[in-house]
C-alpha cells in the first residue's frame, strides 16, 4: 500500500503542470525540461498502480486458494525485494521520457500563432516507437486478465465458503469488496486509455488520417482524464484493504468533529457571565492531564 501511495504522490506532484497546460488550451508555456518530467512521472504513476494492484490481487489470490502456504511464504523481506524490482523497472523504463525530445509546435486554433503540445506527438512512420507502444499495451492487458481471472477465482471461493459467524461474514463481505474495488480501478481508469492508446499511435505516426484521426485524439483526451482517475479510487482501495487505514480514518474524523464541538462550546460564554459547559469525557480527561 505504501508503494501505491508514492506513486499516487508522484503524479500529484506534477498535476499543477498539467492543470496550467490544459488552462492554455494544449499550450505549454513551462519549460521543456518540466514536460518531459511530467510525462515521467506520468508514466511511473500508471504503471506503478498497474504492476501494484496486479502483485496485491495475486496476494489475495493466493491467501484465499492456499492459505497454510501462502502464510508460511510471505514475508517483509520477499514484499520488500518485489517492490524494488518493480520500481526499478519501472522508473529505468520511464527514464527514456527524460530525454525524449517531449514537445512539438503546431499552428494555433483559431488565431494565426503557434501553440505547443506535450507528448502529443511522434515522429512520423517510427518503427521504434509503435513497437514500445505495441509491447506496453500488450504487457498491459496480460497484467490485467490476470487479475480478471484472480478476482473471478477469489469471488468464487468466497462465495462457495459457508458463514458460520457473523465476523466471518463481515470478512468476507469487505474482501468481496476489495475486489470489486480493484476491478473497478482498472475498468474505469486503465482499460479504456489501452483500448485507445494503439490507434491514437497509429494515427499520429501517420498510418491513419483524417476525421479518424481527429475523433481518436479526443478520445485519448478522455481516456487520459480517466487514467488520471486512479488516484482518486486508489484510497477506496486503501479503505478496504487495511484495518490501520480505517482505524486512523475513523479518529481524524472523530478528532475533527470534537474539535469543532468544543469550539461551539467555547463561542457560548458572554462578558459578565460564567457559564458552565459540559465537555466530551476524552477533552476532560487530557485537560486533566
Amino acid at each position: 500500500m505504501v508503494n501505491l501511495t508514492v506513486a499516487d504522490l508522484l503524479f500529484l506532484v506534477t498535476l499543477p503542470l498539467w492543470v496550467i497546460y490544459y488552462y492554455n488550451r494544449g499550450d505549454w508555456l513551462l519549460p521543456k525540461f518540466l514536460c518531459n518530467l511530467a510525462g515521467c512521472f506520468f508514466f511511473i504513476n500508471t504503471y506503478c498502480s498497474v504492476a501494484f494492484l496486479g502483485v496485491i490481487t495475486f496476494n489475495r489470490f493466493q491467501a484465499v486458494t492456499r492459505p497454510i502456504k501462502t502464510a508460511q511464504a510471505t514475508t517483509r523481506k520477499r514484499g520488500i525485494y518485489l517492490s524494488l524490482v518493480i520500481w526499478v523497472a519501472i522508473v529505468a523504463a520511464a527514464s527514456y521520457f527524460l530525454v525524449l525530445d517531449s514537445t512539438n509546435t503546431v499552428r494555433g486554433r483559431p488565431g494565426p500563432g503557434n501553440v505547443t503540445r506535450c507528448f502529443e506527438h511522434y515522429e512520423q512512420g517510427s518503427m521504434p516507437v509503435l513497437i514500445i507502444h505495441i509491447f506496453i499495451v500488450l504487457s498491459f492487458f496480460v497484467v490485467f486478465l490476470v487479475i480478471l481471472l484472480c478476482n473471478l477465482v477469489i469471488i468464487r471461493t468466497l462465495l462457495a465458503q459457508p458463514v458460520q459467524q457473523p465476523r466471518n461474514a463481515a470478512v468476507r463481505r469487505r474482501a468481496l469488496w476489495m475486489v470489486c474495488a480493484v476491478l473497478a480501478v482498472f475498468v474505469i481508469c486503465f482499460v479504456p486509455h489501452h483500448l485507445v492508446q494503439l490507434p491514437w499511435t497509429l494515427a499520429e505516426l501517420g498510418y491513419r488520417s483524417g476525421r479518424f484521426h481527429q475523433a481518436i485524439n479526443d478520445a485519448h483526451q478522455v481516456t487520459l482524464c480517466l487514467l488520471s482517475a486512479n488516484c482518486v479510487l486508489d484510497p477506496v482501495i486503501y479503505c478496504f484493504l487495511t484495518k490501520k487505514f480505517r482505524r486512523h480514518l475513523t479518529e481524524r474524523l472523530y478528532s475533527m468533529r470534537s474539535g469543532r464541538k468544543c469550539s461551539r462550546a467555547t463561542t457560548d460564554t458572554s462578558p459578565g457571565t460564567e457559564v458552565v459547559v459540559p465537555l466530551h469525557p476524552v477533552l476532560c480527561g487530557s485537560l486533566k492531564n
